[in-house]
């Protein structure tokens, strides 16, 4: 099984970096995987020396196959620097894997990002492999659940190329297929209001326009059973420790078996997640959604 191209995103955060650099070396399969690196220019001048470390320590990497830095002349922000770097490799590799300089992986990520590839790569109503999976007593291996996520991702060329820059026609899609509260998790968790926010420039999220066009396709996403991803960083969703908590696990030190499973959203994983959410987020986050959107 030839292994995907790994796309790292990297900013201002040297021991961030290197920690997401370390756990990846460890991987099964890092021998054999070319890591491509994109390396955000400082946006203020309070940033220069810490990118300037960054990109220090990413040319002592080793252990990868191969090393490409591509160190960005200008500031991108973290949202066109990922659907640049993305749509660059895709289309030269067909594939790749994704990850940003905050993320601790198992040493099983890299077996089962590229399993999933391979097994799924002519499965058109799969649009990506994902890493990260909410603490939820589940009793498989793997699940699908419609839509895509951005905690540790592999998708394909044909699965990228459904992704739309633009929130505003993603939100007319939404009302359109009048899919609200299924896109919000059954009204757990305000996914339509970050999109709103991204339209009104409150944010810029590439992830939840990747959630929307995914979702808006009727595409699924795998997920792991059990976690092969944890994020060291501080949140950017705006929920800060909340949402940490909500979000903390502890890595798999198995691999993951990909079972045949039927290729279709898991209403059970969907409950627990959904419980999840509410069990942190409670009645007045769903009740503020209800007056927004009406459901």
């Amino acid at each position: 099984m030839k292994q995907a191209p790994i796309i790292l995103f990297t900013y201002n955060r040297p021991l961030p970096t290197k920690k997401t650099v370390e756990a990846l070396q460890k991987n099964v399969g890092a021998d054999q995987s070319d890591l491509f690196i994109f390396s955000d220019a400082a946006k203020k001048e309070e940033d220069i020396s810490n990118v300037k470390q960054v990109r220090e320590y990413l040319h002592t990497i080793g252990v990868f196959r191969s090393v490409t830095i591509i160190e960005r002349e200008s500031n991108y922000g973290l949202s066109n620097n990922i659907i640049d770097g993305v749509t660059q490799v895709v289309a030269k590799y067909k594939k790749a894997i994704v990850i940003e300089d905050d993320l601790l992986t198992s040493s099983h990520f890299l077996q089962f990002m590229n399993e999933g590839l391979e097994k799924y790569e002519h499965s058109y109503e799969v649009i990506s492999i994902h890493g990260y999976c909410l603490p939820i007593e589940y009793p498989k291996d793997v699940f699908f659940l419609k839509g895509a996520d951005c905690w540790g991702w592999a998708t394909w060329e044909r699965g990228w190329q459904l992704f739309d820059p633009d929130g505003m026609h993603l939100m007319k899609q939404l009302r359109e297929q009048n899919s609200f509260y299924e896109f919000d998790l059954e009204g757990c968790y305000d996914y339509s209001g970050m999109l709103q926010k991204q339209v009104e420039g409150e944010i810029n999220s590439w992830a939840i326009r990747w959630y929307a066009s995914a979702f808006i396709h009727n595409k699924l996403t795998l997920y792991p059973g059990r976690s092969l991803v944890a994020n060291i960083g501080t949140d950017r969703s705006g929920t800060h420790a909340q949402n940490e908590r909500m979000h903390r696990t502890q890595l798999s030190d198995k691999r993951i078996v990909l079972e045949d499973i039927p290729i279709t959203d898991s209403k059970l994983a969907r409950k627990l997640i959904s419980q999840k959410l509410f069990k942190h987020l409670g009645i007045k986050g769903k009740l503020k959604k209800v007056f927004k959107w009406g459901y």
